[in-house]
């Protein structure tokens, strides 16, 4: 498995997919690696019809929830540029920092 760049709570923009969705920019809520898939934030909203259960104060119904779009479908959004962008990595002596590839700007 393959090391991946982007992380929870990083701004990222979709470029492929839904239409209503694409070019949207979210927060990253969850990432599945083993299934290279991303959970991002007001993104691929599904509904999941929930069973009521009295012990635990869940009414049950229809739920709306993001679901999981691809990793390669989404882009890391940078702030700078105000486009997506691909990351690159810049290691000095104490630390290893992540940059934007076209400003080069630092993004943590």
């Amino acid at each position: 498995m393959r090391r991946l760049k982007l992380k929870k709570g990083d701004q990222a923009i979709v470029k492929r997919g839904k239409k209503e969705d694409k070019g949207k920019i979210g927060k990253i809520l969850r990432i599945l690696p083993e299934k290279n898939r991303v959970v991002v934030e007001k993104i691929h909203i599904v509904k999941e019809y929930v069973r009521p259960n009295p012990q635990k104060n869940i009414q049950g119904g229809i739920v709306e929830k993001e679901g999981t779009i691809p990793l390669a479908s989404v882009m890391y959004y940078c702030k700078e540029c105000e486009q997506g962008v691909r990351i690159g990595y810049k290691v000095s002596k104490d630390e290893k920092l992540r940059i934007c590839k076209k400003c080069g700007s630092a993004l943590d």
